[in-house]
């Protein structure tokens, strides 16, 4: 479905030091660097798969999305999505992908979202009774009935991201790319994208990509994660497979009476407030059973909790040991 073999794409930057006098000087003489946002990077992503694509700001992951969907042309490598290479098959190409940026809009700012979504159906020239359909299906599903005569510019953030997830859908795409879709909504819009993403991918068989820095997101849709860091792919896997690659640490959280527990060797503190603790600690140096005998010994113990390393974290500890 998609296959990507050694992927490079460098820009050149322009750069100088402020000041009036600066921009004089670089009138005659600009001094530029070269940015290698992707080095070889190579994955294959099979037909109905969702897969999170995660690494840090300019790690590469939005230039990835924009040669997966044409807008780029790479420097060298092969890139094939459904048979085509993206930027040489643009027309074709587009009408089987879906495309969400979720800090860029494809809807009219100043008419109502109805009128952006019959443009739409003209730009890809959809049958008028498979549009009708596909329309009044993700209006139920999104929730829409109530703002679609509502300019765009009326719209909360909220409302706007589905009416963005509808337009990517209305030509019934084989593949969506996804980035940033939940940027800045709530957390009931959140809940509600998310589980129209789910049904879209287990009903229709939609391959996703997805690319976000809320991990809670990573959990809830995708199976499989790819790590992009310095334009390069580091790690490809589960996101289970991940967190037993980033730590095997434990969280301890505990509410006791009294003083507070002394932290022994291979426990570290996270978090203290009166009467509640929060401990992380290395099950090879001090097991769990070991450090609440511990901690019970020195305090009475109301409550606890242990949870593995979450997301966030498991991801945080990465980047730092790949240093990105």
């Amino acid at each position: 479905m998609i296959r990507l073999e050694n992927i490079n794409k460098s820009f050149r930057v322009a750069r100088r030091q402020s000041g009036f006098g600066q921009a004089v000087k670089a009138l005659v003489s600009r001094k530029t660097d070269t940015i290698h946002a992707l080095q070889d990077v190579s994955f294959s992503i099979d037909r109905g798969e969702m897969v999170g694509y995660i690494g840090p700001n300019g790690a590469g992951k939005s230039t990835t999305i924009k040669v997966m969907c044409g807008i780029l042309t790479p420097d060298s490598g092969i890139c094939e999505i459904a048979g085509r290479v993206p930027w040489q098959s643009r027309i074709d190409h587009v009408r089987e992908i879906g495309v969400v940026f979720g800090q860029r809009s494809q809807l009219w700012w100043d008419v109502p979202v109805c009128d952006s979504f019959d443009l739409i159906r003209d730009i890809y020239q959809v049958d008028e009774r498979q549009y009708r359909k596909t329309l009044d299906e993700l209006v139920a599903l999104l929730e829409l009935a109530d703002i679609l005569m509502t300019p765009t510019r009326s719209l909360s953030l909220g409302q706007r991201m589905r009416c963005e997830i509808a337009a990517s859908l209305l030509h019934q795409p084989k593949i969506l790319f996804l980035d940033e879709p939940t940027i800045g909504l709530d957390a009931v819009s959140k809940i509600a994208v998310r589980q129209f993403i789910r049904n879209l991918n287990t009903e229709h068989g939609t391959t996703v990509i997805l690319t976000t820095h809320d991990m809670q997101d990573i959990e809830a849709l995708t199976e499989r994660i790819l790590l992009i860091g310095k334009g390069r792919i580091l790690l490809d896997g589960s996101l289970q497979e991940l967190k037993k690659r980033a730590s095997v640490r434990k969280k301890l959280t505990i509410e006791y009476i009294g003083k507070a527990p002394d932290i022994s060797s291979g426990m570290q503190l996270i978090e203290q407030r009166e009467g509640r603790i929060i401990i992380e600690l290395n099950p090879d140096i001090c097991s769990v059973s070991d450090a609440i005998a511990r901690l019970a010994a020195e305090s009475e113990i109301q409550d606890l909790s242990v949870s593995d390393i979450s997301a966030e974290d498991m991801v945080a500890e990465l980047y730092r040991s790949y240093q990105i």
